[in-house]
């Protein structure tokens, strides 16, 4: 039996899926030298899904060898610009593509200052959009390929070929936005999008996630606004604490917090004693 058993784990670590996760845009929406907001999710050397597509996203896709005909899905976390931006620029480069299978493009619901992901797609290439020449991208016979718009109102879970996604609205502000957690076999990764943690939604997703990607875009000492959409690296740290989250990558950087590393460092090892490293654009994390 122990000889069966040690066979069965060797055979599952020979064969468990290679995972890989890559920051593409490490910024926020200021010109501070890097892209906006945008991951990709690596299996087996592929791309299989891309979360947020902010300015510069499809330049860095472009630079990592991703190719678009190998994507299972796309997440935008919210419509923020400098997480959705380059939407457009890649479904316009998908034409030149060898892709021809259909693409959800998963997303919030809206409000009345923002749209649902099924709503922005519309604004953009319905017959009324600012990009109408490309409607067709709305129809199943697309000379491109089409999108499926997918809006997330509760917590949801989608599983596709290689992966699970598991999505739940979280608190930014006036802004509807999600959280994404992807499992792959027994690897985890949560991306907290943009939020402040205030309805406490990442606990739920966080648990024993080997990879917790937080958006670090305001310091401990931030007032005011900034302080309904961003979360300080205090909350992070309590959350990867209560959560036995193995690892934090800091990322969405901005002004306010480049610079402030070791200060940031400080505070979070007083509450969490993993890993915790600083995304640049192009970070590549092995699970």
């Amino acid at each position: 039996m122990k000889k069966t058993i040690l066979l069965l784990l060797t055979l599952t670590t020979l064969f468990a899926a290679k995972v890989e996760f890559e920051v593409l845009g490490s910024g926020g929406p200021e010109i501070d030298g890097r892209a906006s907001t945008s991951y990709l999710l690596w299996i087996d050397d592929e791309a299989k899904l891309i979360v947020d597509m902010g300015s510069g996203s499809m330049l860095r896709f472009e630079q990592s060898h991703a190719k678009l005909e190998t994507l299972e899905a796309a997440v935008l976390t919210h419509m923020h610009i400098d997480h959705s931006v380059d939407l457009a620029s890649f479904m316009k480069a998908g034409y030149f593509s060898q892709r021809r299978a259909s693409l959800d493009v998963i997303g919030p619901e809206g409000n009345h200052y923002f749209p649902s992901m099924s709503e922005f797609v519309e604004r953009l290439f319905g017959s009324d959009g600012a990009y109408a020449y490309m409607q067709d991208i709305l129809e199943e016979d697309s000379d491109s390929f089409s999108l499926v718009p997918i809006d997330i109102e509760e917590k949801t879970t989608r599983v596709y070929k290689d992966f699970r996604l598991t999505m739940i609205p979280v608190h930014h502000g006036n802004v509807p936005a999600i959280a994404v957690r992807i499992d792959v076999d027994s690897k985890s990764i949560l991306i907290s999008g943009d939020t402040n943690n205030e309805n406490h939604s990442l606990e739920k997703l966080a648990t024993e996630v080997d990879l917790f990607v937080a958006h670090h875009a305001i310091p401990e000492e931030a007032k005011g606004y900034a302080t309904q959409l961003h979360m300080n690296p205090t909350e992070i740290a309590t959350i990867a604490q209560k959560s036995h989250v193995k690892n934090i990558l800091l990322t969405h950087r901005m002004k306010r917090t480049l610079g402030k590393e070791q200060e940031t460092l400080e505070i979070i090892k007083k509450i969490y004693k993993g890993k915790v490293s600083f995304a640049e654009d192009r970070t590549r994390v092995r699970l």
